[in-house]
C-alpha cells in the first residue's frame, strides 16, 4: 500500500465517531395567520398556479363537483374506493379506479379525490394514497382532477404539513404526491405546455 493511501486511511480512521451537529434551522415551522387567513391564502396561491378554485359549504360539495364536471364535459369519472358518499355526484358514471388498468384510466374523463393535507403558503395539495384518494395513477392519467379540500386540512406552512405526514410515511409507508396546480412544463423559450406529466386541468373544491 502506498504511503499516501496509508496516510489518507489513517486520517479517516482518526475521525471522531460522533454524530454530525444538527444544521441550524432558522426557517418558520409554525404559522401565525388565523384559520380564515390560511384558507384565503391557500385559495389565492392555488389560483396563482392556474387551478380552478371553488369555495362551498361542506354540504354543497357534490353540487359543486357536478357543475365542474359539466363545465368540462366529463361523463366517466374515476374515484377511489373510499370516496365519501356525500361527495359522489349524480348524473355521471363513477368508476372505482382500483379495478382499472392503465388503458382503463386513460378512458376516464376525470378523477375525483380528497386529500390528506394542503399547504397554504405554496398552494400545494398532498395526496397519500388513502382510500379516499385512490392510487397515484388516478390523478396522473385523466385530463381533469377534481380535489376536495376540507378547510381543517389546510395548514399555513410546509413544515406543519410534514409533521402531519411523517407518521403516515414512517408507520404505513404511504407514497406522497405533492400537487401545485395542473401539470405544466416549459421549453427553453418559456412556451408553457400543460398536461404533459399529469392532468391538464385541476379544480379544487374548498369545503367548510
Amino acid at each position: 500500500m502506498s504511503d499516501a493511501r496509508t496516510e489518507v486511511l489513517a486520517r479517516i480512521a482518526a475521525i471522531p465517531r460522533e454524530p454530525a451537529p444538527e444544521p441550524s434551522r432558522d426557517y418558520r415551522v409554525s404559522g401565525e395567520r388565523s384559520a380564515d387567513e390560511v384558507v384565503e391564502l391557500f385559495c389565492t396561491r392555488a389560483a396563482d398556479y392556474r387551478a380552478e378554485v371553488v369555495r362551498v359549504d361542506a354540504a354543497a360539495v357534490a353540487t359543486a363537483i357536478v357543475r365542474i364536471l359539466a363545465a368540462h364535459g366529463a361523463q366517466r369519472v374515476g374515484i377511489g374506493p373510499g370516496l365519501r358518499s356525500e361527495w359522489r355526484p349524480a348524473g355521471c358514471e363513477l368508476v372505482d379506479e382500483s379495478a382499472l388498468d392503465v388503458a382503463g384510466l386513460d378512458r376516464l374523463d376525470g378523477a375525483i379525490t380528497g386529500c390528506t393535507v394542503a399547504v397554504a403558503e405554496t398552494g400545494t395539495i398532498v395526496l397519500s394514497g388513502s382510500p379516499e384518494e385512490g392510487r397515484r395513477a388516478l390523478t396522473l392519467v385523466p385530463d381533469l382532477h377534481v380535489c376536495v379540500v376540507m378547510r381543517e386540512q389546510i395548514v399555513e406552512l410546509l413544515p406543519e404539513g410534514i409533521r402531519l405526514l411523517g407518521p403516515l410515511v414512517r408507520s404505513e409507508g404511504r407514497p406522497l404526491t405533492l400537487i401545485s396546480g395542473p401539470s405544466a412544463t416549459s421549453d427553453i423559450e418559456l412556451d408553457r405546455v400543460e398536461g404533459v406529466h399529469g392532468p391538464r386541468r385541476l379544480a379544487v373544491v374548498v369545503a367548510g
